[in-house]
């Protein structure tokens, strides 16, 4: 069962296991949207520890094992949320919920007035997730990306 005391911050040693994760998480989502090569299944270990030596993201920790993740920067006073995955094992256990809180406190303390996020059209559980956490929908591109955003101010 998810604990928000089993969340820390992300560091460059965890791209390794944060790689794997997200592949496993994100192999739904290809299959849904019918593209095997999203940006999430391509990138490689040397990108991805690059992404996370400057992040703000968080891991979830199970027994020792980590079973989620986030990303996060800063532009401007906007926090930017990114590659929020989850073990598939471990999915509806609340991880997301609990990193996304996570993230957001570490946007705060860097500055972050408001927090952003991404997801597509077909992706109805990301949905009902942002928005059960009080992001709005800011905008819908053409090709069927949804924006979201989050006050992160009282």
């Amino acid at each position: 069962m998810a604990d928000s005391s089993d969340i820390r911050p992300i560091t460059p040693e965890d791209a390794g296991e944060v790689l794997t994760i997200q592949r496993a998480a994100f192999a739904s989502e290809a299959l849904i949207y019918g593209d095997p090569d999203m940006p999430p299944l391509t990138q490689t270990l040397e990108e991805l520890h690059a992404e996370l030596v400057d992040n703000l993201g968080c891991v979830a920790l199970a027994d020792g094992r980590i079973v989620g993740a986030v990303r996060a920067r800063l532009d401007g006073d906007l926090l930017l949320i990114g590659r929020l995955a989850i073990a598939p094992d471990q999915q509806g256990e609340g991880w997301g919920t609990h990193l996304l809180a996570a993230v957001e406190q570490r946007g705060r303390d860097a500055g972050a007035a408001q927090a952003e996020l991404f997801t597509g059209a077909l992706s109805e559980a990301n949905q009902r997730l942002y928005e059960r956490e009080g992001y709005h929908r800011s905008e819908t591109t053409d090709d069927g990306e949804i924006f979201y955003r989050k006050p992160l101010t009282d």
